[in-house]
């Protein structure tokens, strides 16, 4: 799964952490820096649909996965893989818990343990995102403006994410990880600001599964 259990997920949705830094100088940066700003200053919340794929290190493709997410920031988060098979991410700002139906097993970690430089701590955090990322621009490609980031800490699980805006909102996240796997997701459908409640994050492990909590 891609995020947390092995810092994969995009999950997922573009750099909402700061509303404005200096890329240098190309000429596509203050396109970039707009994208971001567009993002922080008007998304709070977001619902929509993702699909996602991971291609090894010898080229070799895993089975794509499909499914719906919603955040509301700061650091609430859902991640539903509804094909091909079930599960789930959940965070509440506090805790995050990830459900595999199969195994009927949860586990559960502390926000600030799970987040830390991981893509999530982009995607759906609040902070200074220089503080543990370098963030540099890239040219523009496929219609999307680019950006990439960089973990400043060696253990962050993953080498950079690079992540793709249009009007203002993400559309697809490329990570390379420490394994040599790179996953490719795409965000569809957005919509933004849908009115969501922190109710809409609250996560209660079914009766009868296994909770392992991480320290």
């Amino acid at each position: 799964m891609f995020l947390f259990s092995k810092i994969r997920v995009l999950i997922l949705s573009g750099l909402l952490l700061v509303a404005g830094f200096g890329f240098g100088a190309p000429a596509f940066a203050d396109t970039a820096r707009e994208q971001l700003r567009a993002f922080v200053d008007q998304v709070q919340s977001a619902s929509g649909d993702f699909s996602q794929y991971t291609v090894g290190p010898q080229g070799q493709t895993k089975p794509p996965q499909r499914g719906r997410f919603l955040f509301m920031r700061p650091g609430r988060f859902k991640w539903d893989v509804v094909k091909p098979y079930e599960q789930q991410i959940v965070s509440n700002g506090r805790e995050i818990y990830q459900f595999d139906p199969d195994l009927n097993q949860v586990t559960v970690r502390k926000v600030d343990q799970a987040l830390g430089a991981s893509p999530a701590a982009i995607l759906f955090g609040s902070g200074s995102l220089e503080q543990s990322f370098e963030v540099m621009a890239l040219p523009d490609r496929e219609a999307l403006v680019w950006l990439r980031a960089k973990p400043k800490q060696a253990d962050a699980g993953f080498v950079h994410v690079d992540l793709g805006f249009k009007d203002g909102l993400p559309h697809r996240i490329i990570l390379l990880d420490a394994f040599g796997q790179t996953t490719h997701v795409e965000l569809a459908g957005l919509i933004r600001n849908p009115g969501l409640s922190t109710s809409n994050f609250d996560f209660v492990p079914p009766k009868g599964a296994d909770v392992v909590r991480m320290q």
